[in-house]
């Protein structure tokens, strides 16, 4: 096992700052105890914000990373795959200009103007959509969709869409005081986030590779991975990250064929997840455990206040590894049910 972090040349860089439910952007030096030095290849397979991924890259490892949400993808496809492409101001001038098809690009202002935005700045978002496929490679339209979705969560209280009172909150003085982004406009959030996530762009010199699948059916087609981290959605625990993020969702497939539900126009269908309803997550956690039988290192993040619990979780292991289980234990809420003060963030170290 390593120390808190090892001398590489990568550790300089930054990752930007999420706002994301579960996120285990606080834990990266805790975690990192618990690394293999010798480990090559990690897969973080449920990678969400793509901070432990990312901590995976810096610490100079051949990465790949997946979460089966689009907007989730992009940001790894931005920081995590990119070799060192960044946005240049070419193509902030591209992604600012006019919609180059307003017939096709309306989605935004015509869901959630005067829901989540003012229409004004639902008109931006479908106009800095349009653009984003006339950047000239795909690195720099997933930093884009980073960025821009990063800018649109500072805007609402929280930092996800599952209430409807982002405009509310936003003409609340006492709110404003407290977080000034409700009130400031979308192109100001975007160019004064852009310059964190153009630093956090490096190369490992590595072969880095961003999926957007299911875990369940990615996890038999990598063959050559000797780490893998698991951060699977805590059922009992806000597992249904599509409810919370839906908007950033439907603005990065940009979707004309759904149906969009209640209060938050939330789409419809959801895709598939298997971990986020206690019906189904006993039954996928134990296949997720037995496709890993090729893997030779496992780490698991979990939460006290989960389903199933840690016990369970722990015999489920135990046929194919041996399981020590570290403890940290939260001082402070961070948001979330479980990350309340006097919960504890577990993690299982698989050998």
């Amino acid at each position: 096992m390593i120390s808190l972090f090892p001398d590489t040349d990568y550790l300089d860089y930054r990752f930007p700052e999420p706002q994301y439910l579960g996120s285990k952007y606080i834990h990266r030096g805790w975690i990192a105890q618990f690394i293999p030095e010798d480990s090559k290849v990690a897969f973080d397979a449920f990678s969400g914000s793509q901070s432990i991924a990312y901590l995976f890259k810096q610490l100079g490892k051949e990465t790949y990373t997946n979460d089966f949400l689009s907007f989730n993808g992009q940001i790894g496809k931005a920081l995590i795959e990119n070799p060192g492409i960044k946005l240049t101001q070419d193509d902030v001038d591209i992604l600012f200009s006019g919609n180059r098809n307003p017939a096709t690009y309306n989605l935004m202002e015509m869901l959630y103007a005067d829901l989540f935005f003012t229409r004004d700045e639902a008109a931006f978002l479908d106009s800095f959509r349009s653009n984003i496929p006339l950047l000239e490679n795909q690195y720099k339209q997933a930093l884009a969709f980073a960025i821009i979705c990063r800018s649109m969560t500072r805007k609402v209280t929280m930092g996800h869409f599952a209430h409807t009172q982002a405009l509310v909150y936003a003409a609340d003085p006492a709110r404003i005081k407290r977080n000034r982004s409700l009130v400031r406009p979308l192109r100001e959030l975007f160019l004064e986030i852009l310059p964190g996530y153009n630093a956090a762009v490096f190369d490992n010199n590595k072969r880095n590779k961003c999926y957007c699948e299911n875990t369940l059916n990615l996890l038999p087609k990598l063959n050559d991975v000797d780490l893998v981290y698991f951060d699977p959605p805590y059922c009992n625990s806000h597992a249904d990250y599509q409810s919370f993020y839906h908007l950033l969702e439907t603005f990065v497939e940009y979707w004309k064929d759904k149906q969009f539900i209640n209060g938050t126009r939330r789409y419809e269908p959801k895709r598939y997840s298997g971990f986020d309803k206690n019906s189904e997550a006993i039954v996928n956690l134990k296949l997720l455990f037995k496709q890993s039988q090729h893997i030779p290192t496992w780490l698991i993040s979990y939460n006290d206040r989960s389903y199933p619990d840690i016990d369970t979780m722990i015999d489920m292991v135990i046929p194919y590894r041996r399981v020590e289980v570290k403890r940290k234990t939260y001082k402070a809420s961070r948001g979330g049910k479980g990350s309340v003060s006097g919960s504890s963030e577990i993690l299982l170290v698989c050998t």
